[in-house]
């Protein structure tokens, strides 16, 4: 499987839509504390925007609907993965993403069969609540050697100034949130990761 190297995770289908303007070619839809229709129009959309845009769409977390709305992708954390029913994302042919943060949570994303891995956080950020340290580098160095050729992608506090670094310890992806939605100007920032990144492909 082959990745785009920027991701942007993105919290509702407005954000979506201003984002695949710009080119973005890879976009998680991140929704909190929605209502059951809310959300689901709002994958609705987003899924459909992607589609029309070419681009890959992403459901965290909600894999029950990921599946009843024909999404091709879906990304889980440690918690959503423990109740997934991975048999029927499998056989609905759902790509896997899973997020990792400790060598346990690796040695069990591997185990089922994920199709890409996060390591989380690289470095500190706001964006997120994390409970472990930030990850630094040389835990992303070693996430690379285990990998078998699976993409890995690099979530947390990453920079423009400090993404070559996190390129060259073996990162396939970073992913954002908050150094593109809370930019000044967010539809610039993300034209300048785009072509920050588009030398990756």
């Amino acid at each position: 499987m082959t990745i785009d190297p920027l991701y942007l995770v993105l919290e509702n289908s407005a954000w979506v839509e201003r984002m695949l303007a710009c080119g973005v070619k890879l976009i998680q839809l991140r929704v909190k504390g929605a209502e059951d229709e809310a959300l689901r129009a709002e994958i609705v959309r987003a899924k459909n925007l992607c589609a029309r845009a070419g681009a890959r769409f992403v459901v965290n977390d909600h894999w029950r609907l990921a599946l009843e709305l024909g999404c091709a992708h879906v990304h889980l954390g440690q918690d959503d993965l423990a109740g997934a029913d991975l048999a029927a994302l499998r056989a609905a042919g759902l790509s896997l993403g899973v997020s990792t943060e400790t060598e346990d949570d690796l040695d069990r994303a591997l185990a089922l069969g994920a199709d890409w891995i996060a390591l989380q956080p690289i470095f500190a950020t706001a964006s997120k609540a994390f409970e472990r340290a930030p990850q630094g580098l040389a835990r992303l160095r070693q996430w690379r050697e285990r990998l078998n050729g699976r993409p890995l992608i690099a979530i947390g506090g990453i920079k423009l100034g400090n993404a070559n670094a996190v390129f060259a310890a073996g990162a396939d992806c970073v992913a954002l949130i908050s150094d593109v939605t809370r930019a000044p100007d967010p539809e610039r920032r993300a034209r300048d990761w785009l072509a920050a990144t588009r030398r990756r492909l």
